[in-house]
């Protein structure tokens, strides 16, 4: 299959807004594709590359954008992967240069719209409007199973493509190869978010509520004596946090896999803040040292596996069960189940005056999802509101190409002038506000860097996020975690914004 194909169908999904015809349109290219092709196919719809990153940085990428393209597609998918591996295999002394060639060679072959294509998937900027959900909708279409059923596979394989190829090797019976092996790791359950508790309990029947703990989620798998443990990236961590092993080694089952939190806590027994904890995660570590003036703690809040039986089907009630009867009630994450609003409110009003983020209110009929985010789980904690400054906006790309989307943002600086950025968002935004944001950002433009367009600082936005965070990336030193955009708020100026002390303040008192 010629690799214009899959160029052709990536931008005619981009182009359309209904789900039904994307999944259409998805579905067909991947028919189309042979046998030992689709995992590669359907990994570049995905906008991933089966070969991860192949050692050339964002800047060098950056330099292949403006080669000139052939004039007629030529480049077969076979050759494209081939040359990917080839790029990636390149090891030692001026291996940068030799990947850059070897890149420039392949790309001065591909047409300007395979190129674009191309550089997006390295990059890993292909937003073509496919999300994830389509893209497996896609797949169950091509080959006659049910999305469900098909969910369930990735969930254990881990890829969609992996899921994909063996459907194409054996059709529907293929997803039987799939099921929890202990020491795979599978992505973790997501949680929607709702605003408030009667809103939980009106989309939930049969509540439970857990704390929300601002830690670093594990993923921990056992047999026997062996103990292995993964974080939220299904990056093994395993001799990070020895404390983790032994409290899971103790435990009386043979085999198991667990998800839960790992947290540094105070000596008060209060929650230090997540960068704290996530000194426990570095790539390099004296972890002896660490431990001593470190220590974690663990609270499950799941079991997925009991020794030879798996549990991922099971609804939330069972799976609780078990997880207290495996771990004896210890290191489990503090828990109501509750038809009361009252009881809920003033749950997550004690885990609030705890420390922690906030909490989770869950179905107990709920089974584990692997990877997707849907409203079984639902995080409920407050939500910071700040008035910023537009300082630059880059250009958005996928479905959002023409618009102006990823928002800089500034906090007034009265002491020396001026702004001081302190993050960006893309998020929270309609068509019709990209569409005036567009308008009126170029309108008070002043200068433009690559695709950022910089602007006079008038415009004032509401920002919500969930909390601060010190931060050496910007200037102000400190970030905003899951900044989203509320609403522009033509009422106030500039000089009306939040203060980058004010922000600094929200900041934990041991941070400022």
């Amino acid at each position: 299959m010629r690799l214009a194909e899959l160029v052709e169908t990536s931008r005619r999904v981009g182009e359309t807004r209904s789900r039904l015809e994307k999944v259409a349109l998805l579905a067909d290219v991947i028919q189309r594709l042979p046998g030992d092709l689709v995992t590669v196919g359907v990994a570049y719809l995905s906008g991933e590359l089966p070969q991860g990153k192949v050692g050339v940085g964002y800047a060098r990428l950056r330099e292949l954008w403006d080669m000139p393209g052939a004039a007629e597609p030529s480049l077969d998918l076979p050759e494209v992967h081939r040359a990917l591996d080839g790029v990636k295999a390149i090891a030692g002394a001026g291996s940068n240069e030799r990947r850059m060639r070897r890149l420039g060679e392949l790309l001065s072959r591909a047409t300007v719209a395979e190129r674009d294509f191309l550089l997006r998937l390295l990059i890993g900027e292909l937003r073509q409007g496919a999300l994830a959900d389509v893209v497996l909708g896609a797949v169950a279409k091509a080959f006659s199973v049910e999305p469900a059923a098909l969910r369930r596979a990735v969930m254990l394989a881990g890829t969609l493509p992996a899921v994909a190829s063996a459907l194409a090797e054996a059709g529907p019976a293929g997803l039987g190869r799939f099921d929890l092996q202990l020491f795979s790791p599978i992505q973790p359950m997501l949680a929607d978010s709702a605003p408030d508790v009667d809103s939980a309990m009106a989309w939930l029947t049969e509540p439970s509520f857990e704390y929300k703990l601002d830690g670093a989620r594990v993923q921990v798998h056992k047999d026997g004596d062996r103990v292995e443990v993964w974080s939220r990236q299904l990056n093994r961590v395993t001799p990070a946090v020895p404390e983790l092993v032994e409290r899971v080694a103790a435990l009386p089952a043979r085999r198991l896999v667990l998800d839960g939190e790992a947290i540094a806590l105070s000596a008060d027994r209060r929650p230090l803040p997540f960068q704290i904890t996530m000194r426990r995660f570095g790539r390099r570590l004296d972890v002896e040292t660490l431990r001593r003036d470190l220590p974690l703690d663990v609270y499950f809040f799941d079991v997925l596996k009991v020794d030879g039986e798996t549990l991922i089907d099971r609804p939330l009630a069972e799976r609780w069960q078990a997880l207290t009867a495996t771990t004896g009630g210890q290191a489990l994450v503090p828990r109501l189940v509750t038809a009361s609003a009252d009881e809920a409110e003033a749950f997550v009003s004690q885990a609030l005056a705890d420390g922690h983020e906030g909490a989770m209110a869950k179905s107990l009929s709920s089974p584990y999802s692997a990877g997707r985010r849907g409203q079984e789980w639902l995080k409920l904690k407050p939500a910071h509101t700040l008035d910023l400054v537009v300082l630059a906006a880059e250009w958005g790309s996928g479905r959002r190409q023409g618009w102006l989307s990823n928002l800089h943002l500034g906090a007034r600086d009265p002491d020396n002038g001026g702004f001081v950025m302190l993050g960006k968002t893309f998020k929270g935004m309609t068509d019709e506000v990209l569409r005036w944001q567009t308008d009126a950002l170029q309108q008070r433009a002043l200068g433009r860097e690559g695709g950022i367009v910089h602007v006079r600082p008038e415009l004032v936005v509401e920002i919500a996020f969930n909390d601060v965070q010190v931060s050496s990336q910007y200037p102000g030193g400190v970030a905003l975690r899951f900044a989203r955009l509320k609403r522009y708020r033509p009422d106030k100026r500039a000089g009306d914004a939040d203060t980058i002390a004010a922000v600094r303040g929200l900041l934990p008192p041991q941070q400022r």
